[in-house]
């Protein structure tokens, strides 16, 4: 996408969630996580590479002892649309063997991604797995998995920012965003 078309894309496209609810939405997810982990010494897993602001954001707030890594997975690539496939591209590189785990990743939409990342994890000997997402897509079609904290909800819409991209485009967005119906192919 170019740059020229990627700013027309976001002057048409709908304010979702604006950057201080997403912000509030992040420490939220924190507080929740603190909660219920502070006394775990987890292994955070950020999912590449639209979680990276979500995780970022949660390091700074999660005051207790943790692990950091990653993976690298993807059902889209240059698609719209998950395909049946899952593409593990890495990691993570820390031993999960017996450990408290959490999977952050961007946003929740059919459960595919996140239910073969929690298998996985779990195969892995990963003691407990837990996941969280900052958004969940309201698609009105049953999930094979629920994370266990989700920071907000969005329409069954397209949505970018804050680490979701449009076309490659746009994750750096502090704000939430959706294409307007009918838009693109």
């Amino acid at each position: 996408m170019t740059p020229a078309a990627a700013r027309a894309l976001l002057a048409e496209a709908e304010l979702i969630h604006s950057a201080a609810t997403v912000e509030a939405a992040v420490a939220d997810v924190a507080a929740r996580i603190r909660a219920r982990l502070a006394d775990e010494n987890p292994v955070m897993l950020c999912v590449m590479s639209g979680a990276v602001p979500f995780a970022g954001r949660l390091l700074t707030q999660l005051d207790f002892p943790l692990d950091f890594d990653y993976l690298h997975v993807s059902r889209y690539g240059e698609k719209l649309h998950g395909q049946e496939k899952l593409t593990w591209r890495i990691g993570p590189w820390i031993s999960l063997a017996d450990r408290v785990v959490l999977v952050v990743d961007d946003i929740l939409d059919e459960g595919i991604t996140l239910k073969t990342i929690c298998e996985r994890i779990r195969q892995m000997g990963a003691r407990s797995v837990l996941s969280a997402v900052f958004v969940e897509k309201e698609t009105g079609r049953p999930k094979p998995v629920a994370a266990d904290f989700v920071g907000l909800r969005v329409p069954d819409r397209f949505v970018f920012g804050f680490g979701m991209d449009i076309g490659g485009a746009w994750r750096n967005l502090p704000a939430i965003y959706a294409e307007k119906p009918g838009e693109r192919p």
